[in-house]
């Protein structure tokens, strides 16, 4: 079973460097950092995942996802390193191509690009975004990494990104690029999965509704002449349970992410992380 693993809040409390050396050596195949580069300290955006809509005083305490993943990378070889979810309108393309090239390059080809358009309107503004055509703006970013990612001298002309013939080096280690998930539970998420992702990272889904939505990718796919193989669904955020992982590998997942608990200091992270594999792998 592909099961990968999450990092907890605080993400700063346990080294990524120990996070990940661990999880490999357990037989976890991939590892994940989510970002809010900040949280605004007013704000009217209610958290989605709680029934009052507080927002959890451990969303302003995330670590940057793409220095924790090269920490991770220098003492890893074959765990994959992912980003769930990279906040895609708050990060310039022209900066963010090279970040995923450099860690893909010196990770031997492991980085795993997800992504996501976040739901705090306050902090997708502050940092440029335009919170309610942020879909349409993750499209462009999309679509102009792919430029700079697969093309000697690229440009690209769109409504947020506008830049004339640029070279942009090193590529990354995966061709054409590294996998994009995309995340999220928007109406048309799997129809933009199928545009110009190279799979989905649903949370707080249940097997059922990976089954179906297994079956309406593969459609989709099959619409645009795409191998509805080539698109994978990561589901993200689970509890480590066996029968859980496998009732979601059984709809048509292709990969299980399951969440830790906080923890305080690395004994007892890795005795918690020793309890999943435990219990899931």
């Amino acid at each position: 079973m592909a099961i990968g693993i999450s990092t907890p809040l605080p993400a700063y409390k346990v080294s990524a460097a120990f996070m990940a050396s661990k999880a490999e050596s357990l037989g976890f195949e991939s590892i994940w950092y989510a970002e809010h580069p900040i949280l605004p300290v007013h704000s009217d955006s209610p958290f989605p995942s709680s029934e009052d809509g507080v927002i959890p005083w451990t969303y302003a305490h995330f670590a940057d996802p793409y220095i924790a993943l090269a920490q991770a990378s220098g003492v890893t070889s074959k765990i994959k390193l992912g980003t769930g979810i990279t906040l895609i309108p708050e990060r310039n393309p022209l900066v963010l191509a090279k970040t995923v090239s450099t860690l893909d390059l010196f990770s031997g080809g492991r980085f795993i690009l997800g992504i996501g358009t976040g739901w705090h309107r306050e902090e997708t503004t502050i940092m440029g975004g335009d919170f309610d055509h942020r879909w349409t703006q993750a499209k462009e970013s999309l679509l102009a990494l792919k430029e700079l990612w697969t093309k000697d001298e690229a440009e690209f002309h769109g409504k947020y990104y506008d830049f004339p013939p640029v070279r942009m080096y090193p590529k990354p280690a995966q061709k054409p690029h590294p996998p994009i998930l995309i995340g999220g539970m928007a109406p048309r998420v799997l129809r933009r999965v199928v545009e110009v992702g190279d799979g989905w990272l649903p949370n707080r889904v249940t097997p059922a509704v990976i089954e179906d939505s297994r079956r309406q990718l593969d459609a989709l796919a099959d619409e645009r002449g795409r191998d509805p193989a080539s698109i994978s669904i990561s589901v993200y955020g689970q509890p480590a349970d066996r029968q859980t992982a496998q009732d979601f590998l059984n709809a048509g997942a292709d990969r299980v992410v399951v969440r830790p608990d906080v923890r305080e200091t690395e004994h007892e992270m890795g005795e918690q992380l020793e309890r999943m594999a435990e219990a899931v792998l």
